[in-house]
C-alpha cells in the first residue's frame, strides 16, 4: 500500500468495530479492557497500519527516544553496556539514539544538543567530561561511573572499591606476597578511581608496601608498562612481584601479553586480576579475558533505565552503586 493509500486510526476503528477514541488508547498505551485490546492490535495487523511516532510525539510531547552518550563501541565494556541497555529500553517500548563521542569534550557537548534537538525523552550517559552544566533542568540524565559537578543528576557505578579490595585479598589467598597496581585512567574524574583508594586500603590492612602504575591515558600505554616492568627486574631475572590487579581487564590483558613476550608464565610466575569482566564473544557465557572483578554490566543498564524513566526525580539517590563479583578468567590459578 502506497503511503497516500496507507490506512489511518479510523480504518482500524472500523475494521476492528470499536470507537475512535479505544484505538488511540491501544496505541499510546493506556489501559483498556483485554477484549478490546485484541481487537484493535488484530486490526492493526490486519491493515499493516503503521503508528505516526512523530505526530504521536508532537501530540503527547514524548518522542519515546532516549539518547546514550558514549565513547565508543569497540571497547567490549561499552559495547556491553549499549546492547543491555538498548534491550531495557526496548521492553519499555523506546527506542535508542546512540552517540559515541570518542572521549572528546567537544563531541560529547555536540551529542547532547543533537539529543536535545531530536526532542528525547532523556539521556544516559557515560562521558569523559562534565557536560552537567550543559544540561536543561527539564532533561531527564543518568550518568554511568562520571562525576558532575551537577549534584542533582543521579549517578549509578558499580561498587569500585569494594572490588578493589576483593582483588587484592584474593591475588594474596592464591599465594601472592607483592600485588602491584597498573592504571591508565582519565583526567576527568569518576567511581572507578576508587579502585586506587581500595588497592591502597588493602595494602594497608595487609602491612603491604604500594607499589603501581598510576598514569592518565595515553599512546604510549604498552612503553610505559615495559618500563614499569624492567624497574622490577631483579639481577637474576625474577620480578619484585607476583601478583598484578589491572584498572581494566584491557590494562590486564595488555600487561599478561609484555609478561609472556618477556618470558614470565602467567599465572605461574605472575597472577593478574583486572576489572570490568570482558567476554570474549560478549556472551556472559562465555570466557573471560583475564580473571578479573566483574562489573554487573546488565544490573548496571537496567538501574540506569530505571533510574532515567522515574516518575519522581525529587526523590531519586545522588549515586546508587551495585556489587561486583571475582571471576576466574585464566589469568590466576584459580
Amino acid at each position: 500500500m502506497n503511503k497516500k493509500n496507507a490506512p489511518t486510526m479510523k480504518d482500524v476503528a472500523r475494521e476492528a468495530g470499536v470507537a475512535l477514541g479505544t484505538v488511540s488508547k491501544v496505541i499510546n498505551g493506556l489501559p483498556v479492557g483485554d477484549a478490546y485490546k485484541e481487537k484493535v492490535e488484530a486490526a492493526i495487523k490486519a491493515l499493516d497500519y503503521e503508528v505516526n511516532t512523530y505526530a504521536r510525539g508532537l501530540k503527547t510531547q514524548k518522542s519515546n527516544l532516549i539518547a546514550l552518550i558514549i565513547p565508543n563501541t569497540t571497547n567490549p565494556f561499552f559495547a556491553a553496556f549499549t546492547d543491555h541497555i538498548e534491550g531495557a529500553l526496548y521492553k519499555r517500548g523506546l527506542k535508542l539514539l546512540l552517540c559515541c563521542a570518542d572521549g572528546i569534550p567537544e563531541k560529547e557537548v555536540s551529542c547532547l544538543s543533537m539529543a536535545t534537538q531530536n526532542k528525547v525523552d532523556g539521556v544516559i550517559a557515560l562521558t569523559y567530561s562534565d557536560i552537567g552544566k550543559y544540561i536543561g533542568k527539564d532533561l531527564p540524565i543518568v550518568v554511568f561511573d562520571r562525576f558532575f559537578e551537577n549534584h542533582v543528576i543521579p549517578r549509578v557505578a558499580s561498587d569500585n572499591y569494594a572490588g578493589a579490595c576483593l582483588a587484592i585479598e584474593k591475588l594474596l589467598e592464591f599465594g601472592c606476597r607483592h600485588p602491584v597496581y597498573v592504571r591508565f585512567h582519565s583526567v576527568f574524574p569518576g567511581e572507578s578511581d576508587k579502585r586506587k583508594d581500595g588497592y591502597l586500603y588493602a595494602c594497608s590492612k595487609h602491612g603491604l608496601e604500594p607499589d603501581y602504575l598510576d598514569m592518565l591515558d595515553n599512546e604510549d600505554l604498552s612503553v610505559q608498562m615495559k618500563d614499569f616492568l624492567y624497574k622490577h627486574k631483579k639481577a637474576d631475572n625474577t620480578l619484585t612481584f607476583d601478583g598484578v590487579f589491572a584498572h581494566t581487564d584491557y590494562h590486564g590483558y595488555m600487561f599478561a601479553k609484555l609478561l609472556r613476550q618477556e618470558g614470565y608464565r602467567v599465572p605461574e610466575d605472575v597472577q593478574i586480576i583486572g576489572f570490568d569482566g570482558i567476554h570474549k564473544f560478549g556472551n556472559e557465557d562465555d570466557e573471560l579475558f583475564v580473571s578479573s572483578i566483574c562489573q554487573p554490566v546488565r544490573q548496571l543498564a537496567e538501574k540506569c533505565v530505571e533510574i532515567l524513566l522515574a516518575e519522581d526525580r525529587s526523590a531519586l539517590p545522588s549515586l546508587t552503586l551495585l556489587p561486583v563479583k571475582y571471576q576466574y578468567g585464566g589469568t590466576t590459578i584459580r
